[in-house]
C-alpha cells in the first residue's frame, strides 16, 4: 500500500460531491490503490428508506435488517473512495465483480450504526487490476457486519500476480440447480435504489447514455438484482449469515431473468440467475455463518 488517505462523514456521504470530483480529470498514478479509509457515523435507517429498499428488492422490511442492506447504504463510502483523485483509475472505468458479506447478528432497524470503508487489498491481473474495499459497520463499539467488495478495472498496471483465492465462484463447477422463480425485471423504483447506494452513474439509468458504451439498454445496479434474488430463496435462520456474490454479467433494464437452486452441503443455499445466455450473470452462496468466516473472507483478498 502507498501514501493513505482518510475520509470523514457525520452524516449521509453527498453523492453530489464525489459525483462531480469523479468527473474531474485529475492525473493518475497507475499501479496497486493507496490506502484509502473513509468513515460515516450515526446512521439509522429511516422508515423512507427501508420502503425503498424493500419494493426495489422485494425482501420483507421486517423489525431487523436484512444483510444486503448495510452493503446497499454504505455503498456511499465506496463510491467515496472510489472517486478519490488518490485511486488510481476513474470510477468510469471500474465494475463491481464480487461481494462477500457476514452480518455477525441481527440488527435492529433502530440502531445506530457506523460505516469503516478501507483498501484492503489491490492485485495486478494479465488484463487489468483489481480493488478489495473492506466494510465494516460497528454498533457502538460492537462489529454487527462486514463486507469485502471486489471491483475490476481494465488496462495495464505493472507485472501480473496470482488471483485472489475468492476468485472462483463456489457453484461455477457443475451443473446450476432447479429453476425456483423466473420474472421481468421491472424499472420502477430504479432510481429511488440508486439514491440508496450513492451511485449515480447514468449507465444504471438511461438507454442513451448506456449506449455511449456499445450496451442496448441501461443496467440495473447489481445489489438490486442480488436483492431480487434473495426474496425468492429461502432465508438462513436469523442467527449469523454470510452471503457471496459473483457478478459475472450485466442485467439490462427490462431484463426477463431465471434463478436456479440447490442446497449444499453445509446447508448454504448455492444460486444461479440467468438473462436469457446460457452464461450465468451471478452465481452466490447463501446460509448461516460460522465465527471463523470473517477471518477467512479477509484472508482470501
Amino acid at each position: 500500500m502507498t501514501a493513505s488517505a482518510t475520509l470523514e462523514f457525520d452524516g449521509r456521504p453527498s453523492a453530489a460531491r464525489y459525483m462531480l470530483r469523479g468527473a474531474w480529470p485529475v492525473r493518475r498514478t497507475r499501479g496497486l490503490a493507496p490506502q484509502i479509509v473513509a468513515r460515516w457515523r450515526g446512521h439509522r435507517a429511516d422508515p423512507e428508506d427501508l420502503g425503498a429498499f424493500a419494493r426495489a428488492t422485494g425482501l420483507p422490511a421486517g423489525r431487523c435488517l436484512s444483510i444486503l442492506y448495510p452493503h446497499v447504504v454504505g455503498f456511499r463510502l465506496s463510491m467515496a473512495v472510489l472517486t478519490h483523485p488518490a485511486f488510481p483509475v476513474p470510477i468510469w472505468g471500474v465494475v463491481q465483480t464480487r461481494n462477500h458479506l457476514l452480518c455477525r447478528r441481527p440488527i435492529d432497524a433502530g440502531e445506530r450504526l457506523d460505516f469503516e470503508t478501507c483498501v484492503v487489498a489491490s492485485r495486478v491481473l494479465d488484463k487489468g487490476l483489481e480493488v478489495d474495499l473492506g466494510c465494516t459497520v460497528r454498533a457502538g463499539s460492537e462489529p454487527v457486519w462486514s463486507g469485502l467488495t471486489t471491483f475490476y478495472a481494465r488496462g495495464r498496471f505493472g507485472a501480473p500476480g496470482d488471483p485472489s483465492p475468492l476468485a472462483r465462484p463456489v457453484g461455477e463447477a457443475g451443473e446450476p440447480g432447479t429453476p425456483v422463480a423466473s420474472w421481468a425485471m421491472s424499472d420502477e423504483a430504479h432510481y429511488r435504489f440508486g439514491r440508496l447506494t450513492g451511485d449515480y452513474n447514468g449507465i444504471h439509468f438511461w438507454d442513451w447514455y448506456a449506449r455511449r458504451f456499445r450496451l442496448r439498454r441501461a443496467l440495473y445496479h447489481p445489489p438490486r438484482v442480488l436483492g431480487q434474488c434473495l426474496a425468492r430463496l429461502a432465508e438462513p435462520p436469523p442467527a449469523m449469515q454470510r452471503l457471496d456474490a459473483w457478478l459475472k454479467g450485466p442485467v439490462a433494464h427490462g431484463a426477463s431473468v431465471e434463478l436456479s437452486a440447490r442446497r449444499a452441503d453445509d446447508g448454504a443455499t448455492d444460486f444461479w440467475l440467468f438473462a436469457g445466455e446460457p452464461r450465468p450473470c451471478m452465481i452466490g452462496r447463501w446460509g448461516t455463518a460460522s465465527a471463523a468466516d470473517l477471518s477467512t473472507v479477509w484472508k482470501g483478498a
